[in-house]
């Protein structure tokens, strides 16, 4: 808990909400602009001395529903409550939407990555955008029902998704893709589609199963990937992950070193994959 930046934010965003902001009457003349500090506690339903003591930088830790009573009195933005409650050295509550629509500037980005395989996935699995070098990679998941369009789903119920890693890759890539989808619903327990899929992966792999009862967690970062595709072999790529934490969607590119065997076999997929989207 960082109290000095908590009380200034604190006493700044109370300087710049009006009585009328939050339906009280002006009253009687104020020497400082903004809400009183009794106005702020009122609201927000706690006593005023707790109040002041936190924008004198003197109080206790405030719990979770306090930080949003005060995040609701001060009328704070979502990104400026989750800033109140990193302050309060609290972790913000996860209630932004999910979305599958991707913002058409990360569209714009990964079409201009032409040489480079990239895809935009959420945190659930769900591929929702592949440019032609990840699908040339990767395959073409966008003739499949929405639901099978999952990376984890597809590793666990189809064993042709797993022919693109080498066999002693198997386990390891099947235990960071758990450990990933364990995080997330951690994130956002309330999550009906992702509940469900779990649930539908337990049903139908023993394998996930087994590994989802030994409950690790692991949020997926950047890291070194193998593939084995079945046209231009082994390629030893190093996979960046870019985060949007708007709608927990995540932009994975896809690298060879310069230099490389497989920087060369990269370029080789490259004009195969173009190859292959002309006849198509």
């Amino acid at each position: 808990m960082d109290r000095t930046e908590l009380a200034d934010f604190l006493r700044r965003c109370r300087a710049r909400i009006t009585p009328a902001d939050v339906g009280l009457s002006q009253g009687a003349r104020r020497r400082t602009p903004g809400l009183r500090r009794e106005e702020v506690a009122q609201l927000a339903g706690m006593s005023a001395d707790h109040y002041t003591r936190l924008e004198q930088a003197r109080g206790s830790r405030p719990s979770r529903q306090m930080l949003a009573a005060v995040a609701r009195a001060l009328r704070l933005t979502g990104d400026e409550r989750d800033h109140l409650f990193h302050l309060a050295g609290e972790e913000p509550p996860r209630d932004r939407p999910t979305t599958e629509h991707v913002r058409p500037g990360l569209l714009l980005v990964l079409d201009r990555l032409t040489d480079i395989p990239a895809q935009v996935v959420n945190d659930r699995g769900d591929v929702l955008a592949r440019n032609a070098m990840a699908r040339a990679l990767h395959g073409d998941v966008s003739a499949l029902p929405e639901a099978e369009r999952n990376i984890t789903w597809r590793y666990f119920t189809d064993p042709s998704a797993r022919e693109l890693y080498p066999p002693e890759e198997h386990d390891h890539a099947a235990q960071v893709a758990v450990a990933d989808l364990r995080a997330a619903l951690a994130r956002r327990p309330d999550d009906a589609r992702l509940a469900g899929l779990v649930r539908r992966l337990r049903a139908r792999s023993e394998e996930f199963s087994a590994l989802w009862d030994d409950h690790r967690v692991a949020v997926r970062r950047s890291d070194v990937k193998r593939f084995l595709h079945p046209v231009v072999g082994l390629l030893e790529l190093d996979c960046e992950v870019l985060l949007n934490p708007e709608h927990d969607q995540r932009l994975i590119v896809y690298t060879a070193r310069p230099g490389s065997g497989s920087y060369e076999r990269l370029e080789l997929l490259r004009v195969v994959g173009l190859q292959n989207l002309t006849r198509g």
